[in-house]
């Protein structure tokens, strides 16, 4: 096996550009001063044009499911009943997060492979009077599905009910605006679509979010992950530390090379990189006889899960690609082990040289295992 460096091309993390590694390695600034918060001001405001929102918005030290987790515990009580959405293995864990704070969690799911129905959520919160909220994934990584966002926030906001979307995978990578479609708490990171090193969890949270929570009181579900407490120090400390804890200001900062970029050659830009990428891995994999395993109508830019062929090993497929094309990519969750396997097109993915090279990858994986690929199709 060779030491070259393996490159990514799984749903996160993702491998970065130059300039932001170099960020990372400057000397650590300190979490407050005149310097920082105007360093943390253009960050924040950068965020606020690609999540589309003039909501409150943070940046969390963690996971994104660390914010997911305060979001759940912060807007309900437990006892309090939530829906989720359901149609693989975020979404499904999104209810074990709930279930954690001891809430009641109701269901809509959606088979493997195809979208959340609006209709559907908008049937069960008529069902179940007494929702005090609505969560889901916008991209389903564990399928490729981007579900239909717009239109689940429209049915919520009908029946008075917050949304909380998992928005770890897709923001920053297709078009969210949070305001415009009333989304109450977004959650995502910064080592996805926007390309820098993980440890930050950036969230927004509405207005509608706000009143719920205080109209909830006391809900005794912890201090750091309590929304609330973000909010307080937003108010209180916002003159030098508008934040309850220390953050991670090499990280920020490597972000906030990112973001400059981001916004020097636009979103529109910046999303089409994410879509030229999948068409051209799907394109390429179609000829070389693979199916997609979500419709190309749900199917997210952003990811491509792919069915293996018939009598293929997935995983030595993968192993392959890493030890002899230096090149990662992720395979089947659950149930799908073994039968599916996910390319991204996020980061440096998303760039000619790794797709070219993946797709070159993957038809020599073909001639040496005896399968029918035609020659030099997808280059060498």
């Amino acid at each position: 096996m060779t030491t070259e460096r393996v490159r990514l091309m799984i749903p996160g993390p993702v491998d970065v550009d130059d300039d932001v590694l170099a960020a990372m390695a400057e000397p650590v600034r300190p979490h407050y001063g005149d310097e920082w918060l105007a360093i943390y001001a253009e960050v924040i405001e950068h965020l606020r044009q690609i999540f589309g929102t003039r909501n409150d918005l943070f940046l969390m030290a963690g996971p994104g499911t660390a914010a997911l987790d305060a979001a759940f515990g912060s807007l309900m009580r437990t006892g309090d009943k939530v829906l989720v959405a359901q149609n693989g293995f975020f979404g499904d864990r999104l209810a074990t997060m709930a279930r954690g704070y001891g809430l009641d969690v109701r269901h809509v799911t959606a088979p493997l492979g195809e979208p959340i129905e609006p209709g559907a959520v908008r049937r069960a919160l008529s069902a179940g009077p007494g929702v005090q909220a609505v969560a889901l994934v916008h991209l389903e990584t564990s399928t490729a599905v981007l579900n239909p966002i717009r239109e689940i926030a429209v049915a919520a906001r009908d029946f008075e009910v917050p949304v909380i979307v998992d928005a770890v995978s897709s923001l920053g990578g297709v078009p969210l605006p949070v305001d415009e479609w009333g989304i109450d708490v977004c959650v995502t990171v910064i080592n996805k679509c926007l390309a820098c090193p993980a440890g930050i969890a950036p969230f927004s949270v509405s207005r509608r979010a706000w009143e719920q929570m205080e109209h909830k009181g006391d809900r005794g579900h912890g201090w750091y992950l309590d929304l609330e407490t973000w909010k307080d120090y937003a108010a209180r400390w916002a003159s030098w530390h508008p934040y309850p804890t220390t953050l991670p200001t090499n990280v920020i900062y490597a972000l906030l090379v990112r973001l400059r970029r981001i916004m020097a050659e636009g979103l529109e830009t910046h999303f089409e990189h994410h879509l030229h990428a999948a068409q051209t891995v799907r394109a390429g994999l179609r000829r070389l006889g693979f199916e997609m395993f979500t419709p190309e109508a749900c199917a997210s830019p952003l990811l491509t899960a792919v069915r293996g062929l018939p009598g293929m090993d997935v995983e030595d497929l993968r192993r392959y690609l890493i030890e002899e094309w230096q090149i990662m990519v992720s395979g089947g969750l659950s149930e799908l082990k073994g039968q599916i396997f996910r390319v991204g097109h996020i980061g440096k993915a998303a760039s000619d040289e790794y797709v070219d090279r993946f797709l070159a990858g993957v038809e020599a994986y073909l001639r040496l295992q005896g399968y029918h690929a035609p020659l030099g199709q997808n280059g060498d």
